[in-house]
Order: C-alpha cells, then structure tokens, then sequence
C-alpha cells in the first residue's frame, strides 16, 4: 500500500449568515471530493493543541502526526531547514515577513505577494545595512523570508503579521516574555525601526508603487525559536521513503525534519495561480519510487487572509477539479493500491482573514475497505463520518492502519 495526503491549506471556514448559513467547502462545485468521501471513511481532526497559535507550521506538523507541544520551535527554525541554513547551538530563527505599514497600521502581510526576486534583493540590502557577524537575513520564499540572531533569546512575545491585517502595528511590536529576553526584544525593535527607514524609498519599492503595487516597507519578525528536535517520519511511523511537495518553504522545512524528499514543481507560487497539474503530475510521479507523498496546497489559505471569497472558492474548485481528478484517475492505474486522504490544516475564515482553530474535515479512501455512509466533502457532513473527531497523531496511525 502507498499513501498521499492532499492538504488544501486554510480550505475550510466558517458559516456565514449572507451565504445561507453555508462556507466556501459547501458552495463550491467539487464532484472529486464528494467522489472521494463516498468511496472512503470521514471525520474531523483536531490539529491545534489548545496551548499553541493555529498556525499553519503547527497545524501541518499535527496532521503529520507530530506532538506538537513537545517538538515546536517556531516557524524560523523550520523555514530554515528548507532553505538549508544550518542553526547552531545559540541560533534563535525568526521569520521574517516583508509587510506593507500604511501609516500606524499593517496594510498588509505580504507586501502585495512581492515576487521572491524583488524579496531577494530587499533581503540582501538589509543584510548589508543591518546585518553583522550576530544578524543574518535570508532571502525565502516571496515575503517569507529569515532572520537569524546568534545568541538570541527566544523569551519574546510577537505577532503574526497575517493575523492583524488593518490593526495599528505599535501595540504589536515585540516584547520580552520575562527580563531575560529584554535586550533581544529591543534589538527586533530597532531591526524593524531601521529596515522602515532603508525600504520606504529603495528602487523596488518606489518602481511598486510606481505600478500602483503595495511596498515592501518594513520587515515584521515572529515565531521565535531553536533548531528542533524531531524524529523522520520513518522513526515515527516506519514510512521507508516519503516526499513532500509545496510552494511554501514552512512546508518544505517541516518535510526535511521528517525525513521526506522535497520535490519543487516548475510554477508553483502558493497562490491562486500555483501550476496546479503540475503539482498533481509530480506526485503521481513521486509515488513511483516512494511510499508517501504529501502534497501541500497553499491557495486557499492565502484567499482566506485576502477576505475574498469569490476567490477562495475558486481555489477550492481548482484544487478539485485540477488536482483530485488527476490524482483519483491515475492512482486507479497503479499496480500498487494507493490510499489518498484529504483534509485542511486548519480554518482560514475569509471573513475573519485569520486562522482559527476549530476541527477540520479529513476523508480518507483505501482501496478495498467499506466506506461509511458519507457522499459529501465538507465541514458539517465530516461530522458525520465513522471516524468521529481525531486529535494528535490519530490521523496517522488511521492512514497507515492495515486493512
């Protein structure tokens, strides 16, 4: 048996009043997940243990099958890894988001989606400028991107940019957690003091505005942490040759900590128009030569934090109608039966632009076994399903349970 997990990030949501008490999931047009759940088993998966954010660095590690609580070191530490920055003992890694400030408030998280080349160049003038034998920028993904501080403390409180879309940026600086912390939380206060003044006026940000695009006007670090310390997949659950798939480089970091291949597809953006067949393509491929794929779709998530519906429930149809039906015709070819599952990380309610952390809907369809009595895809018919609600790392052990 081989297995795949399609993860639609932030596809589900919440009812909403002006949509006839229905979210994005129950709207769209999706056959192939419909399809799916009538030929496997349903339920919902708790994936954001109550002591932690819902992010999405928690939240895929979760459905992964990872005690979050115990391994989590922030979201800097594993985009690290996918970048192949090697942390020392001492190296505290933050992500560092490129953000457009409009006066007091954040405009917005992602300066507009900046492409990664203009990113880079920002990041690597920063690192000029800012950057000392103790600082680090690196460059990422679009606006994710990395600080390093060598003997930096942990101990500071600090805020998702995405989170606070329209909120006065002030109150949100970082702050140190207790006394320890102190003199690094004035050092990303001055770090982001500094990088307002450099980036306001640099070329790239004046050619943006110049084409009516946000600024990239300030550097925003969050999720503060050490190199972690988690086990492969193939020591947690014995998986001989795993792959990942994702545009996001959080997502690629967390597949090198477990022990899985990080294959990148030619255009994909994590975005609404990521090379959906493309992505599809490489995963049947992958599963040639390895026993799992997780494959990582970032779209709607980002719809979500855009507040724009018509847009996440596009995204929703793409990922249906451009990835599942490729992934449901081609794995009914393979000599090997392949179970796939499919499930959200968590919540991304276009109307809150947030994440939450409510149970999300799982299906998961295993050649030969007896399906339940579900025949829908969504957040109200999963509850339903025979596998009730799943927390922690029961997800796994049902994907991988023998027939």
């Amino acid at each position: 048996m081989k297995y795949i997990i399609l993860l639609g990030d932030g596809m589900s949501d919440q009812p909403e009043a002006e949509l006839g008490g229905k979210t994005p999931l129950m709207l769209a047009k999706t056959p192939y997940m419909d399809r799916l759940a009538a030929l496997g088993r349903s339920g919902t998966l708790k994936t954001i243990p109550e002591s932690l954010n819902p992010g999405s660095e928690v939240a895929n590690m979760a459905v992964l099958g990872y005690d979050v609580e115990a391994v989590f070191e922030g979201r800097g530490v594993i985009e690290a890894a996918s970048i192949g920055v090697k942390l020392e003992e001492g190296d505290m890694a933050m992500r560092c988001n490129l953000v457009t400030l409009k006066g007091d408030i954040i405009l917005n998280h992602s300066a507009g989606h900046i492409t990664t080349e203009e990113a880079d160049v920002l990041i690597q003038y920063l690192n000029e400028q800012l950057g000392s034998d103790k600082i680090s920028f690196y460059t990422g993904v679009s606006y994710r991107n990395l600080l390093v501080i060598k003997g930096g403390n942990k101990q500071v409180t600090c805020t998702a940019p995405h989170d606070v879309p329209g909120k006065k940026y002030e109150p949100l600086l970082p702050k140190a957690a207790d006394e320890s912390a102190q003199s690094t939380a004035r050092l990303l206060n001055e770090l982001i003091s500094r990088s307002k003044d450099l980036l306001e006026n640099h070329p790239v940000n004046l050619a943006r505005k110049s084409a009516g695009k946000e600024p990239a006007n300030s550097i925003w670090p969050w999720s503060p942490g050490y190199k972690p310390a988690m086990k492969s997949l193939k020591e947690l659950f014995g998986i001989q040759k795993g792959a990942v798939i994702s545009a996001v480089d959080l997502i690629q970091g967390i597949g090198v900590y477990a022990g899985l291949d990080v294959i990148k597809v030619p255009g994909a953006t994590g975005l609404y128009d990521t090379n959906y067949e493309g992505k599809a393509e490489a995963a049947v491929k992958a599963l040639q030569d390895h026993d799992f794929v997780y494959l990582h779709v970032e779209a709607s998530d980002e719809a979500g934090h855009e507040g724009d519906f018509d847009l996440k429930l596009r995204t929703i149809e793409y990922l249906d109608q451009r990835i599942l039906k490729y992934l449901l015709e081609e794995c009914a070819k393979m000599e090997e039966p392949v179970t796939i599952a499919m499930l959200p990380d968590h919540p991304t309610p276009w109307k809150l632009r947030t994440h939450t952390r409510e149970a999300v809907p799982f299906v998961i369809y295993r050649p030969g076994a007896e399906a339940d009595a579900v025949d829908r895809y969504d957040e109200e018919a999963a509850k339903l399903g025979s596998y009730g609600e799943l927390s922690g790392r029961e997800f796994m052990e049902a994907l991988l349970k023998p027939m």
